[in-house]
């Protein structure tokens, strides 16, 4: 866009105080701000006509486009006309001009220029800004004005400047900074996350440790008996250890009660499972202990798989804390090291060190035993141990971690020596998961887990995205070389530039190798959140500050960026994508907070979950129904929309389809739909506009649908059979089963057909001109209206309050499917009746809604992690900065898949019927390479 010519110097006022701010500069204006205030990250729509609304009324006005381009309407020009600083020029050639040096500048002279201005307003009446309330708008003065033009031009300036296209280059360069500081420090501080959960974590709440940078698994009866089959167990120590042998062993075996004299061994032995769990009463570090120990040392002997000992308050305390009795002590450790670190080569040893204790609360015969005293036993076992071996680590770890456990909890002790029952429980916990998880390999406890290996299929999707960088980047050096060759040369004697510009069209194999480039170095990081070793992963932990607080955020910001709509309709596209955005967004938070725990959330999350469904019936059955469209180019694009990424990240995650339940919902139900719609007779809007017996025929195909939903929702047999045909169940199949595919279809079977149904009646009321879907009209009369919206208030609150008071998760979900529907439409109405509601949409929710898939999606992997079950740490010690860092990565990386996939829709699903009909031949044989390779995998894990 080239700017207006620049007036001479004496166009600007040289007498104005204003004029010494500096000159100036046009050019973020003269560039072209966005026409719509649209939220930070702004989508750069270039298909926007010059006449288009721009949604932000009063300052700026309306103007030409030109106008609107430079940031400039019909009332920035009047006022400036007012002033005589405006000649024959208008408001293009104003801002053009500027003062004598406005030709270039630093960025800062619009803001100069305007505050210039509005110090030579004089307070008067004035329309207010829209973004301003109402009332301010009876009577403005030069303060009001001056906000409402600040708040359009500062939205404006933040949104030119900081576009999705900066923000992914923002996003790009935290990631690679972030990879290779996390390098780093892994490098420096070792792999290895047992030493971390053996030494290290915080309490995220009452009873929940969180070790530091991985995931502890909550360990149950099953799991635990199978991870100690055939396995033995022995603890050597004092009460302190009994303490810890009896919380291990509740794990096993919850009934098993703490009886019997204390002061001597104690042997627990489950059959079933051929687990045997000893205490060795040893309360001091002496000949005894060591002569325990040296019998394991023996070849001849069976030794323990697992053995845990520690001692020192019984030394402390028969002693008198004597420095003599420490010496002792160290003595003692040293002969035992050895033994120790040779048992360490076959079985897993674990040094217990001494839990502070709660001195006010010690009896009299044990005031001795000082936290003072303690550290000097601890520092001396740990000098000792670690330096048992001269050449290599030692292999005795160090459970150190009990110390920061005991240091919050002691002063709930009963004694001021022993710990409370939690406290210990967590400690039994660590234990089992320092074994067991490299075992079982549970998803949410990473902590002690080896990498997991590559799979053949993993291996082959690295070799074809690394080949599609390789062939992009060479594609890329030519079409380079090219558009060098054919750049303007300049006339050296003329002293102007030729005009051979070439410009070289896009070929679809660039964009092609384009797409398959960026979204292999995604897929990259996608591996390296949620299967490498390289970034954290934390626990969740609910709290509702942290579910409601962001959730009162997101709102603010939601109504911040209130736009006027391009159409009125009920559900129109902006609105449907507002709905979609705000929905996915508390989702997002419901996850990432763990408010599934809390069952009036979970209740009113299921809504959310059938609104979307909703909205998959209404605009599903009303495209094919106005539109009449069934052809196999439509279902293409529809299908491979929905499940393009969904394949890849199965490829490279590693997980099946199933587990990603939400698309495999939405892909059947579209296909339910188009099957019921585009079987004979095919019955559209135009064939029963001319026939009301078609409106007929159409209900009793719906009424069909509603009879096979209710014969598969409560013939599980029947469902399961259905889907576990070949290679269906390759699709549907979750740990072997398709139980979950069933559950999951089951719990909202009825939404997708009360959709369709909705979609059916609002257009044939539409189509007879029942409803008012004016601008800022009510949707019915006032009275029919009135009283809707009343209904719709108290449905939607009664609602709320059922699922507020829901007690048993079961019956909640029985009765789910059938009265979520009633939230929904109250919703519906209330969002549209009034006239004013329906005219406007949050810019905020509906940029989200149009990558909401996407959202959804890639959590499970860059947001959160352990395939949903944690938190991902990007920066470990401030989960608020974690979580700022995390959130923005996570949302351009969404962004930028939703263009990827667009993008290649475009090409491999193409309009022409004969070449569609070749690449669904390829995609075919692609899939059945698919199921070749994953029974490969499946035979090969077996």
């Amino acid at each position: 866009m080239s700017l207006p010519p620049q007036p001479p110097a004496a166009a600007c006022d040289p007498v104005t105080p204003e004029g010494q701010l500096g000159p100036v500069t046009p050019e973020h204006w003269a560039s072209g701000p966005p026409s719509q205030a649209q939220p930070l990250l702004r989508q750069e729509d270039k298909g926007k006509e010059e006449g288009e609304e721009t949604g932000v009324q009063g300052a700026w006005g309306t103007g030409t486009a030109e106008q609107r381009r430079r940031g400039w309407g019909e009332a920035a020009e009047a006022a400036v006309a007012e002033e005589g600083q405006v000649e024959a020029g208008g408001a293009g050639a104003a801002v053009g001009s500027g003062c004598p040096a406005g030709g270039a500048g630093d960025g800062r002279g619009g803001w100069r220029w305007l505050l210039a201005w509005l110090r030579r307003q004089q307070p008067q009446c004035c329309p207010c800004a829209a973004p301003l309330p109402r009332l301010a708008a009876h009577c403005c003065h030069g303060g009001t004005k001056m906000a409402a033009l600040a708040y359009n031009l500062g939205k404006r300036e933040i949104n030119h400047y900081f576009s999705v296209r900066s923000a992914k280059v923002l996003a790009l360069v935290a990631v690679l900074l972030l990879a290779a500081c996390h390098f780093a420090s892994r490098r420096y501080r070792g792999s290895d996350s047992c030493e971390y959960l053996l030494s290290s974590g915080r309490f995220l709440g009452e009873k929940v440790w969180q070790p530091h940078s991985c995931m502890m698994h909550k360990y149950k009866i099953s799991e635990a008996k199978s991870c100690l089959i055939d396995k033995h167990i022995a603890f050597i120590g004092d009460s302190r250890i009994r303490q810890l042998f009896y919380s291990f062993v509740k794990i096993i075996n919850p009934q098993f009660k703490e009886e019997g004299n204390k002061h001597e061994n104690i042997p627990f032995e489950d059959k079933i499972a051929s687990v045997k769990v000893d205490f060795l009463w040893h309360p001091e570090v002496n000949g005894s202990m060591k002569q325990c120990i040296k019998v394991w040392t023996e070849d001849s002997v069976a030794k323990p798989h697992i053995i845990v000992a520690g001692a020192a308050t019984w030394s402390i305390k028969i002693h008198n804390g004597s420095s003599e009795a420490l010496a002792q002590y160290k003595m003692n450790v040293t002969s035992i090291a050895p033994l120790l670190e040779k048992l360490a080569k076959t079985s897993d040893v674990y040094w217990v060190l001494q839990d502070p204790v709660y001195e006010d609360l010690l009896s009299e015969n044990r005031k001795m035993i000082t936290n003072e005293k303690i550290d000097a036993y601890n520092e001396a076992a740990v000098s000792i141990l670690n330096s048992s071996t001269r050449n290599s680590k030692s292999n005795v770890k160090m459970f150190s971690v009990s110390k920061l456990i005991a240091q919050e909890t002691i002063m709930e002790s009963v004694d001021g020596l022993h710990l409370p029952e939690s406290s210990r429980e967590t400690s039994a916990m660590i234990l089992m998961n320092v074994y067991c998880n490299k075992i079982l390999k549970p998803i949410d406890g990473s902590c002690c887990q080896p990498l997991p290996p590559l799979t053949l299929m993993q291996k082959l999707a690295a070799c074809f995205f690394t080949l599609s960088i390789i062939g992009y980047l060479i594609f890329y050096i030519i079409h380079r070389n090219a558009h060098r060759k054919s750049k303007p040369c300049t006339d050296l004697e003329g002293g102007e530039e030729k005009k051979n510009i070439i410009n070289i069209p896009v070929s679809p194999l660039e964009i092609l190798l384009q797409s398959f480039c960026k979204l292999g170095l995604i897929m990259a990081y996608f591996y390296m959140c949620d299967r490498a070793n390289l970034f954290m992963k934390e626990n969740k932990f609910y709290t509702h500050s942290s579910f409601f607080i962001p959730i009162i955020y997101i709102l603010v910001l939601g109504v911040f960026y209130n736009e006027n709509t391009k159409e009125t309709k009920v559900l129109n596209r902006e609105q449907t994508d507002e709905w979609k955005g705000w929905m996915q967004l508390v989702i997002l938070i419901y996850h990432i907070s763990g408010a599934s725990t809390f069952l009036p959330v979970y209740m009113h999350i299921r809504v959310l979950v059938a609104a979307y469904l909703f909205q998959t019936g209404y605009g599903h059955f009303s495209y094919f129904w106005i539109k009449g469209d069934f052809g196999i180019y439509r279902v293409c694009q529809v299908l491979f929309r929905l499940n393009f990424l969904v394949v890849v990240l199965c490829i490279v995650m590693d997980r099946p389809y199933q587990f990603y339940y939400f698309v495999p919902l939405v892909t059947v139900w579209f296909m339910v739909i188009y099957v019921t719609l585009a079987l004979w007779p095919q019955i559209i809007q135009k064939k029963a506009n001319g026939n009301c017996f078609w409106h007929f025929g159409l209900l009793l195909k719906l009424a069909f649908l509603l009879f096979c939903i209710c014969f598969l929702a409560y013939s599980q047999g029947a469902f399961e059979k259905i889907f576990s045909l070949w290679p269906l169940s390759k699709c549907f199949e979750l740990r072997g089963n398709v139980y979950e595919w069933w559950f999951r279809w089951r719990l909202d079977r009825y939404v997708v057909f009360h959709g369709m149904l909705f979609a059916f009646i609002y257009l044939a009321l539409q189509k007879r001109q029942v409803l008012s879907e004016g601008k800022g009209e009510p949707l019915f009369s006032n009275r029919v209206s009135n009283f809707l919206l009343f209904f719709s208030v108290v449905s939607f609150l009664t609602y709320s309050i059922w699922a507020s008071s829901c007690k048993n998760k079961a019956k909640c979900n029985d009765l789910h499917p059938s009265v979520s529907v009633v939230q929904i439409l109250a919703f519906i109405l209330i969002r549209n009746i009034p006239g004013y509601a329906r005219s406007v949409y949050s810019s905020f929710f509906a940029w989200f809604g149009k990558i909401s898939l996407e959202l959804f999606i890639c959590q499970y992997h860059i947001w959160l992690a352990a395939d949903t079950r944690g938190i991902l740490v990007l920066i470990p010690g401030n989960p608020m900065v974690n979580i700022i860092v995390s959130t923005f990565i996570f949302v351009c990386v969404a962004h930028e898949i939703s263009q990827i996939t667009n993008n290649l829709a475009q090409i491999i699903i193409p309009k022409d019927n004969s070449s569609l009909l070749k690449r669904l031949a390829c995609i075919a044989v692609f899939f059945c390479g698919l199921l070749i390779l994953s029974s490969i995998q499946e035979k090969s894990r077996q």
